[in-house]
């Protein structure tokens, strides 16, 4: 699971640096002012969970359940948030907006807000 984790955190980094460049050139002769921000804000969360997903790979076991669902929580939460508003971005300029992922954005913040709600809790958990 460690080596699952810094994997799938570096791929995500890369992306976002990928990404975030492809938003600032390409994107940015094509895309009106609220699509550039909302593919902005994909790229921002992506790497901000890359990190945190280094920060953990290199400080947790994985091996209770708590870290496990932890993980699962930021790597799921991550790739749906972000590569939903990255659909429906690139859907939208093309002028045939796939809808169905407008629902897939906030179930992968909640992940996201989760895994952030378990990692708190796992300090509780150290305190008390």
């Amino acid at each position: 699971m460690i080596l699952l984790v810094q994997v799938v955190a570096a791929l995500f980094g890369m992306l976002a640096v990928i990404f975030g460049a492809f938003g600032a050139h390409a994107l940015k002769k094509i895309a009106t002012e609220d699509q550039l921000k909302s593919f902005e804000t994909g790229v921002k969360y992506q790497m901000y969970h890359a990190i945190v997903l280094l920060v953990l790979g290199y400080n947790l076991g994985f091996t209770s359940a708590l870290e496990q669902n932890m993980a699962y929580c930021f790597l799921i939460g991550t790739f749906l948030f972000s590569f939903s508003i990255y659909g429906l971005v690139l859907s939208d300029i093309k002028g045939k907006k796939m809808r169905f992922l407008g629902p897939v954005t906030p179930l992968g913040g909640l992940l996201l807000a989760i895994g952030w709600a378990l990692l708190l809790y796992s300090y509780i958990q150290h305190i008390i």
